[in-house]
């Protein structure tokens, strides 16, 4: 064995595991990249083991494996500087980096819900078919509206929020599946264009759009970001890049759709108390529609921003562009 160009082939990605252990903070792209040299350097370790008459060389690299391997395995307690990275950098990259997927889903949903919205609008027996006549007169005349301050306000977003995060979750849990997904989309875009188009039908698209448009700007921004990372789960096992296998390509995608779920927690939290508190408030409809717009314009200032900040930081760390 000519240990001089072992050395030299291999020395390089020690110095790198060495530096990744001894970083304070690591993006989801250098963690990946922490796993990949660990278990490489763990395999050159044991073949210098057996090969290798230089003690020192051995020493050397089996102080720097362990390090990594006790910096994998650290289990440190939360604090609350990184529930604030979590909140500034994690999160936001983490759906920064997965736009032209969530906003794939937003465009193709939105144009599905408007033509189904307006065919069923052009053919009121359509409604009837899916809901019944009886049930779509009582929509129009109260049931909609009703819909809002049926409950008391901090159940009924208690309520919200619970059924939009169980929503996100199964896009994001069974996005590796990809069928699933595209199902509960389908679902969701068909009750709205039902619901949009009967009362479109009935004269009643004011009502419609001034009750829906102050939280569903954000709600479903939310559940398009949440099918939009779980499809791309779903594309990393199908066509995963280059540089990885396939199973490493869906645990990176898979640690950031955590990132999002966690996220879309308190976003979802928001949305509900949106549609709890705003939308059915004895307020002028541009005022409600307002409060929504400010509020959804917020949260995408908030993604591109912090989360472009945030991704650029780590592509010059690691010097390459994201994934």
């Amino acid at each position: 064995m000519d240990l001089d160009a072992y050395v030299a082939e291999h020395g390089g990605e020690w110095r790198r595991l060495e530096v990744l252990t001894g970083r304070a903070r690591l993006d989801a792209g250098e963690i990946d990249e922490l796993i990949a040299l660990y278990q490489r350097a763990t395999t050159q370790l044991s073949v210098l083991r057996s090969r290798c008459p230089d003690p020192a060389l051995v020493g050397q690299l089996s102080q720097v494996v362990l390090r990594a391997r006790s910096r994998l395995t650290d289990r440190r307690r939360p604090s609350w500087a990184a529930v604030a990275r979590f909140a500034t950098v994690g999160f936001p990259s983490a759906v920064y980096r997965a736009w032209p997927w969530w906003c794939g889903v937003a465009t193709g949903f939105s144009l599905l819900s408007f033509f189904l919205m307006g065919y069923v609008a052009g053919n009121p027996d359509t409604a009837s078919a899916f809901i019944g006549e009886e049930a779509a007169a009582d929509l129009v005349d109260s049931g909609f509206a009703g819909y809002y301050t049926e409950f008391a306000a901090p159940t009924f977003a208690f309520h919200l929020w619970t059924h939009n995060a169980w929503l996100a979750a199964q896009c994001l849990a069974a996005g590796v599946l990809i069928v699933p997904v595209l199902y509960l989309l389908w679902q969701n875009a068909l009750n709205i264009a039902v619901v949009g188009g009967v009362m479109v039908a009935y004269g009643r698209s004011d009502v419609f759009f001034g009750l829906i448009t102050p939280h569903g700007l954000l709600e479903l921004t939310g559940v398009f970001v949440a099918a939009g990372v779980g499809l791309r789960t779903g594309w990393a096992w199908i066509s995963p890049p280059a540089d990885l296998t396939r199973g490493q390509a869906v645990a990176r995608a898979g640690r950031e759709a955590v990132l999002v779920a966690l996220g879309l927690v308190g976003v979802f939290a928001v949305a509900a108390g949106i549609e709890a508190f705003v939308t059915p408030a004895p307020l002028p409809v541009p005022f409600r529609v307002a409060v929504g717009a400010a509020v959804w314009l917020a949260f995408l200032a908030y993604v591109v921003l912090l989360g472009r900040c945030g991704t650029v930081t780590g592509d010059a760390v690691r010097g390459g562009p994201g994934t």
